[in-house]
């Protein structure tokens, strides 16, 4: 059931998710889901809270059919709490992630074009993390990925984390981890951002939010213009109605406090937050609040619009976006037990 809230602006603006598919294949949380080719791939997960097992399947949904189909391919991996990321247009590569007994810092890759997936293997002097889980992987080129979060052994929680470039390549079906000098707070279930910075030409920022007892986002890296290659916006019908959102509330310097296992996906100059678990003592620790991140000046603003609906409550649940549409894919529910099989698209009620 989609819900319409008013953040309080004049004009009745407000959001929504509104339903436009439901399989019971996509029912999973701590999963990836990653556009490629038109379509996005959902491998892993858990399917049902308390599991230990990860899901080994790979869901593949066409958003322009509504529909969502197991890829029957051998050697799918089990994993969850993972990251992918799409590389070149054909390859989707997965990296870290619980395997029911270990963190593993691995990759592997589906191949789109032949139907197949591969474990690709570390060269000679790769230096990889003991083992990756709430990680986040973003994609600066397809050669290179920035990976940051928790790692080390089930029993390893570090006070600081390192931050790691993976290169990749792609023809050789091989990887190399190499560990960058700056390092950040301990994290785990947070999410990662690639947002331009202001200036002429703008610059790339790679910010982290969540998965600490805080509310300050942590620079995890920094490029001149021109070192990361920018896609043509992909979004502009979004990013206007965000624009138009976020005039109707009242920015505050304060982003959300304690939050992990929330969902974030870029929308040209916007990060658009959903969901999550706060850390706190509360019973009600699962959230359904929509919190926008906007980088137009200096220094950026947080805009929060909560949500009343006790049913649209996620957690490690993804947002992906796909022909100027954010959708809403998997990820618990208000039990923290209950998979959602639902696929939402946002809805900016201008």
């Amino acid at each position: 059931m989609a819900v319409t809230v008013s953040p309080g602006g004049a004009g009745g603006s407000g959001w929504a998710w509104r339903p436009v598919a439901r399989d019971v294949l996509l029912a999973r949380a701590f999963h990836s889901c990653t556009e490629l080719r038109g379509r996005l791939y959902l491998v892993g997960g858990l399917l049902a809270g308390g599991a230990r097992e990860p899901s080994s399947d790979t869901v593949v949904f066409d958003p322009a059919e509504g529909q969502a189909v197991r890829l029957e391919a051998r050697g799918s991996p089990r994993r969850s709490h993972h990251e992918a990321a799409a590389v070149g247009g054909r390859w989707l590569c997965v990296v870290g992630g619980w395997d029911g007994s270990r963190r593993l810092a691995t990759v592997a890759a589906l191949d789109a074009e032949r139907g197949v997936w591969e474990a690709w293997t570390g060269i000679p002097g790769s230096c990889p993390p003991a083992g990756l889980s709430s990680h986040t992987c973003t994609r600066l080129s397809d050669r290179e990925l920035r990976v940051a979060g928790r790692e080390g052994g089930i029993r390893t929680q570090r006070r600081y984390g390192s931050i790691y470039t993976l290169e990749l390549d792609p023809g050789a079906r091989t990887y190399c981890y190499k560990e960058e000098s700056c390092h950040t707070v301990s994290r785990s279930g947070h999410c990662a951002a690639l947002l331009q910075t202001l200036g002429r030409p703008p610059g790339h920022q790679l910010l982290l939010f969540g998965g600490c007892n805080s509310a300050e986002p942590e620079v995890a890296g920094n490029w001149s213009p021109g070192k990361i290659k920018e896609d043509p916006p992909v979004a502009p019908h979004l990013m206007e109605q965000l624009a138009r959102l976020v005039s109707s509330g009242r920015g505050s310097l304060q982003g959300p406090r304690g939050l992990r296992h929330h969902s974030c996906s870029v929308v040209g100059p916007f990060a658009v937050l959903f969901g999550g678990e706060t850390l706190t003592r509360a019973r009600d620790t699962i959230c359904n609040d929509l919190y926008i991140y906007d980088t137009r000046k200096s220094p950026p603003l947080w805009f929060h619009f909560p949500c009343a609906d006790r049913g649209l409550k996620r957690v490690g649940h993804r947002t992906c976006l796909w022909n100027d549409q954010l959708y809403l894919v998997g990820g618990f529910g208000e039990d923290g037990r209950t998979a959602s099989p639902q696929v939402c698209t946002l809805d900016l009620l201008i």
